[in-house]
């Protein structure tokens, strides 16, 4: 609760009427946004909400994902209930919406944003349909069908070295979506759900080439988490 009753005091400090307009704009288009990925069977939950300042408002001063993750209600509790749902961003107007991935939801693939335009390029080019595409402050993400880790580790084998510059976002992981406003900039579709509906989501096996050769063109991040 101390995330929620911080965001509320913060919000309390400015009353004029055009701030609370766009608060309360961006509040609807949360909800509907978590209510619309419900629809779609996605589960999601609130992630903690960042502070003005561009900080997070969890425990940890040194947060590497301000405003992109969850810690109450834990991963665990993700979940597609659109009455759930609606009552959560009733609650946390502010909150990003974080997808669930892995099992039935999507998993996804991400890589640096400087070399996400390329690879969807390289994509394009070898006629290899493509899903959703998110757009974080740093990092692009492509939205694929569920996989296995075993399925994963069998791809990346036949690779000739995975630059650790690529991540992938399967069972137990969470991603932002759009329009979650996070720490250090807006989440936004670069490809939208709408586009991709009729094809549905790829496979990984599909894109993973393209990917790995994209990724070695961007700076190596390390193991510091990144969105």
């Amino acid at each position: 609760m101390c995330e929620i009753l911080g965001e509320r005091r913060a919000n309390d400090d400015d009353n004029t009427p055009g701030r609370q307009a766009g608060w309360a704009d961006r509040g609807w288009a949360l909800r509907d946004a978590a209510q619309a990925c419900a629809v779609r069977g996605w589960p999601v939950l609130p992630g903690v909400a960042a502070a003005p300042d561009g900080s997070c408002r969890c425990a940890r001063e040194d947060c590497p994902v301000p405003g992109a993750h969850p810690v109450d209600p834990e991963l665990l509790a993700a979940t597609a209930d659109p009455r759930m749902v609606r009552w959560w961003w009733t609650s946390r107007p502010a909150a990003p919406i974080l997808l669930a991935t892995g099992g039935r939801a999507p998993c996804a693939v991400s890589l640096p944003a400087t070399a996400g335009p390329a690879a969807l390029a390289a994509l394009r080019g070898r006629g290899v349909r493509v899903g959703p595409v998110v757009a974080m402050p740093t990092r692009w993400a492509l939205l694929v069908r569920p996989y296995g880790l075993p399925e994963l580790g069998e791809l990346l084998h036949l690779q000739a070295g995975v630059p650790s510059s690529l991540r992938f976002h399967g069972r137990g992981g969470y991603l932002p979506l759009p329009p979650s406003p996070l720490g250090r900039g807006p989440v936004s579709w670069v490809r939208p759900p709408a586009e991709a509906a009729d094809a549905g989501l790829p496979g990984v096996a599909k894109l993973i080439e393209v990917l790995v050769e994209a990724a070695r063109s961007a700076p190596d991040q390390g193991s510091r988490l990144a969105y």
